[in-house]
């Protein structure tokens, strides 16, 4: 985390943001939420990653292919959203 420029006392907390994220995802009432909230923190990991000079491929887009299989895989699950995000009319 140091490298990334953030002090070690912040893993914790960033570990436990992200695990009430997903188990937000997990549970089917709060899933769109859950997936709201994990978006707005892969946008935090992918600006940290931007700052660092980190390769683009590798590093700060990992975290638009996390979004998108999250996405995928909600709306796989998930029949409201797919009526509101049709796949073809």
């Amino acid at each position: 985390m140091a490298q990334l420029g953030w002090p070690a006392g912040y893993v914790t907390m960033i570990g436990v943001i992200e695990l009430a994220c997903v188990l937000l995802y997990l549970y089917p009432r709060t899933s769109v939420f859950g997936a709201v909230l994990t978006m707005g923190l892969l946008g935090g990991a992918m600006a940290t990653q931007i700052r660092a000079g980190s390769p683009l491929f590798s590093h700060i887009l990992f975290s638009i292919y996390l979004g998108l299989f999250m996405w995928g895989g909600l709306w796989l699950r998930d029949a409201a959203l797919r009526a509101i995000f049709p796949w073809r009319r």
